[in-house]
């Protein structure tokens, strides 16, 4: 029988883009995913035909669950992070539909937002990274899995590693930094933080800087952040590494990052090829305050490279830049 695969977040960013890059390597699967109402389904619906849609929100816990107890993989990527009825849901619906001999397998998508918690509590917003808030996904991962409940996204963290208590469960954290470049997905391909700091210059007239404009965060592809979708599905399948707790299990927490930057820098490179485009008079940057910029998120991804494979080779942030700017000069009517 093939693998039974249920999904949240088909029509969003990173859902979109990691149902696209399973079904182009894996379309003998069974997929089953979440879509709010058929309105949004459609999309949905017209991009991958043979893919099963259910409805619900992420407050249908009956649905939910049923849906996790019937799947061998549960892949939640539908405001994951910080929804926790949904969270609530997939546990107990996985732990209800498995046993220890054949457990269910969660992949939740979290995010490195969680490791801005230290600079947002003593409002260090636009300083320089400090040493400890440097986290490696070996190394650190008890620091990792023991962050402060006030940290964004604990909540749920809690939740999920919580549901290794049962046997029947095993889980998979990831927490992708900054996601940058064009998805593929069947309705929503922008992401936030960057087309965000861009949406923001072409309506000002110049881009923003946190002051001092010291902040650090690391970044991936969209393209290579779905390509760690694949190699984790590919694990829960495989009994060499489904067992291994270093993959899944209350320590399997990764992080994925293939490049760093600071938020200074990524305005500089956007006032400039905004300017190149004619969308702006000159290059001009401003320091304001801006603290969504402002805070530390400092992640080392060793895990999914020890233990998948993982190996990123899509273009850089600052080679993505022209086209994410021209991207959002065509949505905003600029061009």
């Amino acid at each position: 029988m093939a693998p039974k695969i249920f999904l949240t977040g088909a029509t969003g960013y990173i859902g979109g883009e990691a149902l696209y890059s399973l079904v182009k390597a894996h379309p003998e699967f069974e997929y089953t995913v979440l879509v709010r109402n058929e309105e949004r389904g459609k999309p949905v619906a017209a991009a991958y035909p043979n893919v099963r849609i259910v409805y619900g929100t992420l407050d249908d816990a009956e649905v939910i669950e049923k849906e996790a107890a019937a799947a061998d993989i549960v892949v939640h990527t539908a405001d994951s992070a910080d929804n926790v009825p949904s969270a609530k849901a997939i546990a107990k619906g996985l732990a209800a539909g498995h046993t220890a001999e054949k457990p269910g397998y969660w992949i939740h998508l979290c995010g490195t937002g969680i490791l801005t918690w230290y600079d947002a509590k003593h409002k260090r917003f636009g300083q320089a990274p400090l040493p400890e808030e440097r986290y490696h996904d070996i190394d650190d991962i008890e620091r990792i899995l023991s962050l402060p409940d006030e940290a964004i996204h604990r909540d749920v963290d809690k939740i999920v590693i919580a549901a290794n208590e049962s046997p029947a469960v095993k889980t998979l954290i990831v927490g992708p930094p900054t996601i940058y470049g064009q998805g593929r997905g069947p309705v929503n391909q922008r992401s936030i933080q960057v087309p965000g700091l861009i949406e923001f210059t072409l309506k000002n007239g110049f881009a923003p800087i946190q002051a001092p404009g010291l902040t650090e965060w690391d970044n991936v592809h969209i393209r290579d952040l779905g390509e760690f979708f694949v190699l984790a599905v590919e694990a829960a399948l495989d009994p060499s590494k489904n067992s291994n707790p270093e993959i899944f299990g209350p320590k399997a927490y990764f992080f994925l990052e293939n490049g760093v930057h600071k938020w200074s820098d990524v305005a500089k490179w956007v006032a400039e090829e905004a300017t190149k485009q004619g969308l702006l008079p000159e290059p001009v940057t401003k320091e304001i305050d801006i603290p969504q910029f402002g805070a530390n998120s400092k992640s080392v991804a060793a895990r999914a490279k020890k233990y998948l494979g993982w190996t990123p080779k899509n273009p850089s942030l600052k080679d993505e830049i022209p086209a994410a700017v021209t991207y959002e000069a065509k949505r905003l009517g600029k061009v």
